[in-house]
């Protein structure tokens, strides 16, 4: 079975959790509540796993930044943070440019 663009930025979409920036550590953390970050995380810097997965790239254009990706591989809660087949398929192929696309910031659920 293939595993087309589409179905990779859709699984990108549907990532489970918050990244916020630690900035006595200068390390990101992972947590499923935004109230579980503490005071060393501002609040600026708490978003959405599955934005924190895009970056901006050009003009109007976000990349899926595979390194990114990785880090909340190596968390390795891949059921947790909804880390599904088309993510790892997409990581394993870095002969293949990141994909890039215009989107539209998506609001927490």
């Amino acid at each position: 079975m293939s595993i087309s663009s589409a179905q990779i930025c859709q699984a990108a979409d549907q990532l489970q959790g918050f990244v916020g920036f630690n900035a006595k550590t200068g390390q990101h953390l992972l947590r499923f509540s935004e109230d579980s970050f503490g005071l060393d995380v501002p609040a600026e810097t708490i978003t959405p796993t599955c934005e924190y997965v895009w970056a901006v790239d050009d003009g109007a254009l976000m990349r899926l930044d595979r390194q990114r990706l990785a880090w909340l591989q190596e968390q390795r809660i891949d059921d947790r943070v909804n880390l599904s087949e088309p993510l790892r398929v997409y990581l394993r192929r870095s002969d293949l440019p990141e994909i890039r696309a215009e989107r539209r910031r998506l609001t927490p659920a």
